[in-house]
């Protein structure tokens, strides 16, 4: 029990897989949203075959809701549209991320609910994660506000107002407790995220078992025939050509998927996680379901270290450095060297930078 509430309250885990998870459902939605610009009022719009009278209605015996409904107007449509696109671009770029998750739940709740026939698997889970993510410090990197932050520590300008300046005093003095809070609550959605995974691919394969289609390995040959499914016929119809591929795959499906909740805490979840990254883009790709591969490819990234991504961002940084050319190699500074110069006084040992979490 100590160490469990240790691992809670000590220090925030997964900061770097819960900016990932901000910034691929941010970017996802948002691609959702111009790329249905055109239809908007066909689905979401007061001429829509399932009309706000119908929704509300419907609202009545479930509980939800939806800001869409308000006024049966073309006009506030487009206002409403435009704002949720803003909404995912700033949750996308991580700017006042606390306050701009919280509007992106909102978003996804209310365009979710105004056309909740037209939704599948993968907006059942976009809108789950965006619930999820108010609870995380998602913006603590790959932002615009860790951008701001980092700017603040190197010297940034004092408040101009003796209130701001006596209220930024108390909120600094409320740090230690805050920061308990904040670390808590974040650990704890991470930890629901994992489980929230864990349960969709665990159910989906047990679902999946009991069927005598995957038990004798047919399962995809339905699926690559499905005209609903079929964006690429010609491709579907060459990859059903291949019988021993399609029952590999159909059973490969099935133990990858209850596999899963089992290999989290050792090293084969990587080769699962590489497995279950084909899977989504076979799915995209056969069975034109974007969104939905999407949605899953993110979730899974959740399960990555952040020492994974830091590399990541190390390799980038140098990549792009290495681009500027061998004229601003000349001019950056070696490394160890600074150009500040030491000042009397100053102490001869420093703390390690980055020590913190």
């Amino acid at each position: 029990m100590d160490h469990a509430f240790a691992l809670l309250t000590g220090r925030p885990i997964s900061l770097y897989a819960a900016a990932v998870l901000r910034i691929g459902y941010g970017l996802i939605y948002l691609g959702f949203l111009l790329r249905e610009f055109t239809h908007r009022d066909e689905i979401w719009g007061p001429d829509s075959p399932w009309t706000p009278a119908l929704a509300r209605e419907l609202f009545q015996q479930t509980g939800w809701f939806s800001f869409l409904t308000w006024w049966d107007s073309t006009l506030y449509l487009d206002f409403c549209y435009v704002a949720a696109v803003a909404v995912c671009a700033l949750f996308l770029l991580g700017w006042r991320t606390r306050l701009m998750s919280v509007l992106f739940a909102v978003v996804v709740a209310a365009f979710h609910a105004r056309a909740i026939f037209m939704t599948d698997g993968g907006d059942n889970l976009i809108l789950l994660m965006a619930l999820y993510l108010t609870c995380t410090a998602c913006g603590r990197h790959w932002s615009l506000d860790a951008r701001r932050r980092a700017r603040r520590a190197r010297g940034g300008r004092p408040g101009r107002w003796a209130l701001w300046r006596a209220a930024s005093e108390v909120w600094s003095q409320a740090g230690p407790a805050r920061a308990s809070v904040v670390t808590t609550v974040h650990n704890c959605a991470m930890f629901v995220i994992a489980a929230q995974v864990c349960l969709l691919y665990g159910s989906a394969g047990l679902y999946k078992v009991q069927g005598a289609s995957w038990q004798n390995g047919t399962a995809l040959h339905y699926v690559m025939n499905l005209a609903l499914f079929r964006p690429w016929p010609g491709l579907s119809a060459l990859v059903d050509g291949h019988p021993l591929f399609i029952s590999f795959a159909s059973y490969l499906t099935v133990l990858l998927q209850i596999a899963f909740p089992f290999a989290l805490f050792s090293r084969l979840k990587y080769v699962i996680l590489v497995l279950l990254l084909g899977m989504h883009i076979g799915i995209a790709v056969l069975m034109g379901l974007p969104i939905f591969s999407g949605a899953m490819i993110v979730a899974d990234a959740a399960f990555l270290p952040d020492r994974f991504y830091r590399a990541c961002g190390d390799l980038c940084r140098r990549a792009f450095r290495s681009s500027d050319g061998p004229a601003a190699a000349r001019h950056r500074p070696a490394a160890g060297r600074s150009f500040v110069p030491t000042q009397p006084g100053d102490a001869t040992t420093l703390p390690a930078a980055g020590g913190g979490a």
